[in-house]
């Protein structure tokens, strides 16, 4: 617990509890987070909404956390938000929390995608206000199947998340995996500037097939089109895969690819009519 404490800077005071990825706690939180509804900084990861109405929750979703209505004692944003990369500040989250605490209620914080970037992080409030942070090992170290997340927070909190996930929620060859690639900060350092080139270079193959540019991270890359649904399938026909979403036919997700993969997916759109 120690490598991920440094990796991600947590307080001394704020706890970490580890578990068998960030989508065994977000579906453990909504049991645990203080009665009452939820509002949802929306569209994002729909695993949310989906584990606080199986918890028999109120859901709101709300474009602003401006819009965040006074009878909602708890709050989930995705920062930075999947699928259209949008940041929330720090100052602005640290403002919401407090308003949170004021209702008893919590705020969290889904930072899957944080790690491209450690400023973004506001795991550095956690050891004060009701904020529960959570950190996704998989996605920025590609390692999905090692099954490993971390919640950050308050003693109070994080002892409530740990003590239901049980006590051995994380396999002894991920704990391993994970302390050696969290204590390598050069690696994540060069690890950092190399997306940066390789979403800079799936930027150019989506607009010079006509796709426009609309958000993302540096991880993955939001561009919309004309018709997704249909291009999403023409895609899948070339044994490309893209994410497509049912809030809108506007918008396709494309992940980050290796070089190969990247002359693929500049095939297959010349190819589509």
């Amino acid at each position: 617990m120690f490598a991920a404490r440094k990796a991600y800077a947590v307080p001394r005071n704020a706890c970490v509890a580890a578990a068998a990825g960030t989508q065994t706690l977000i579906q453990w939180i909504p049991h645990l987070a203080p009665p009452g509804p939820v509002a949802i900084l929306a569209p994002t990861y729909a695993e949310h909404e989906t584990a606080w109405r199986r918890a028999g929750r109120e859901t709101i979703a709300v474009s602003n956390i401006a819009d965040v209505p006074a009878h909602a004692r708890n709050v989930v944003v995705v920062n930075p938000n999947n699928p259209d990369g949008r940041i929330i500040g720090s100052h602005s989250l640290e403002q919401l929390a407090a308003r949170l605490d004021s209702r008893g209620g919590w705020l969290i914080v889904d930072e899957a995608f944080a790690d491209v970037d450690p400023a973004i992080s506001v795991v550095g409030m956690s050891d004060e206000r009701p904020a529960v942070i959570l950190r996704s090992f998989g996605k920025f170290y590609g390692l999905a199947g090692v099954r490993l997340g971390f919640a950050v927070g308050r003693r109070d909190i994080v002892e409530r998340i740990a003590a239901s996930v049980g006590p051995w929620p994380v396999s002894g060859p991920a704990l391993h995996i994970g302390t050696a690639a969290l204590r390598d900060e050069q690696w994540a350092a060069d690890t950092r500037a190399k997306l940066v080139r390789k979403a800079q270079d799936l930027d150019r193959v989506l607009v010079a097939a006509g796709l426009r540019i609309v958000g993302g991270t540096s991880l993955f890359r939001l561009a919309a089109c004309s018709d997704a649904v249909a291009l999403h399938a023409q895609l899948a026909r070339r044994h490309v895969w893209c994410r497509r979403f049912d809030w809108s036919g506007e918008y396709l997700r494309f992940g980050l690819a290796s070089n190969d993969g990247l002359d693929r997916l500049a095939t297959a759109l010349r190819l589509i009519e």
